[in-house]
């Protein structure tokens, strides 16, 4: 394998995420979140945010989204999300097994962005007995075709599903990205999302994320949610400390403006290099290639590994740990073998 572009999951940890591990891993500290680390790291993501919240940190991404989505629909109703979202598709009934049986209603949308009309015929749907209404609305950002939703977008989005008092919740696994994007962050808060799953481990650092109730009526007994799902850590410190690391040196940010960075030299190199064409815009660190099959094996056989997407486009994905260098020589194999 010469590299690796399958995934952001693929490289290992920041330095900046280990030296926070490494650092947390000194003497005693107390159990269950009650740390000086936990919370140090917490006030880390509210400052980030400029929003008061209770914070959580668990040890998947697929479980804080499942959680979160629990907290705001009951077992009758569902979660309305694009088709494509990682709830939809990823997480293997995740949000209806921690909901015990909340449902999930995809949504069309170009390029992983929900359809603002789809939206609103979903809500205006006369709710009968039959089928589980909507109580939530699930957003990407940024979305699983690597696009970022303007903050304008998101309002467009959220403002219908808060009319019709659904709550709003905001997958943010790669959040960093769409923040090196110029998302801003302090907007999340005041457009009214309820609760956030901020990403770690995408940005480089552990398989664990954060958990952010804005509304903090959701984080009533919320420990004893967390325990019983298998979420709440003894040694907690463990599952903040990388965030801590990452965030207390700016690595959360600057990693995810070199993966950006390294996405855009990847898909302008392989457009004038290649006759394959962009299926989606290049906005955060993701790059998606109208490939054919031949095409893709024959760069797999070369060494590459890359993934063929959902909607059949060759998914190409860039990270903190992406060099300058290997994005060069995937072009070049690119453009041989052509």
């Amino acid at each position: 394998m010469r590299y690796d572009f399958g995934s952001d999951n693929t490289a290992g940890m920041a330095p900046a995420a280990l030296r926070g591990l490494v650092e947390a891993n000194e003497g005693f500290a107390r159990a269950y979140g009650a740390d000086d680390v936990t919370a140090k790291a917490a006030d880390q993501i509210r400052r980030r945010l400029d929003a008061d919240a209770e914070i959580r940190f668990l040890f998947s991404g697929t479980a804080a989204n499942a959680i979160a989505l629990s907290m705001l629909a009951w077992p009758h109703e569902a979660v309305l999300a694009h088709h494509a979202a990682h709830v939809c598709t990823d997480e293997t009934g995740a949000p209806g097994f921690f909901g015990q049986g909340v449902g999930l209603i995809g949504l069309p949308g170009f390029s992983g962005k929900i359809d603002h009309r789809a939206l609103t015929a979903a809500l205006e749907e006369s709710e009968v007995g039959h089928r589980q209404p909507p109580a939530a609305l699930s957003l990407t950002q940024s979305t699983e075709y690597g696009t970022v939703y303007t903050a304008e977008e998101l309002r467009h989005l959220i403002e219908p599903a808060k009319t019709k008092g659904c709550g709003v919740h905001l997958d943010g696994a790669r959040l960093a990205n769409a923040a090196a994007a110029g998302f801003d962050l302090t907007q999340i808060a005041r457009l009214g999302v309820d609760v956030l799953v901020f990403g770690g481990a995408k940005a480089g650092g552990l398989c664990t994320e954060a958990i952010v109730m804005f509304d903090r009526s959701l984080a009533r007994r919320i420990d004893n949610r967390l325990k019983q799902a298998g979420q709440q850590a003894s040694k907690a410190r463990y599952l903040a400390a990388p965030f801590l690391g990452m965030l207390e040196t700016n690595a959360w940010e600057d990693g995810a403006a070199h993966a950006n960075l390294m996405a855009r030299r990847l898909a302008e190199g392989i457009v004038t290099r290649s006759p394959y064409v962009l299926a989606h815009p290049v906005e955060a660190n993701a790059v998606f290639l109208r490939m054919p099959a031949k095409a893709h094996q024959a760069l797999n056989a070369a060494g590459w590994a890359c993934y063929r997407f959902d909607d059949g486009s060759v998914r190409f994905v860039c990270s903190w740990a992406t060099t300058q260098e290997a994005v060069d020589e995937i072009i070049e194999t690119i453009a041989i073998l052509n």
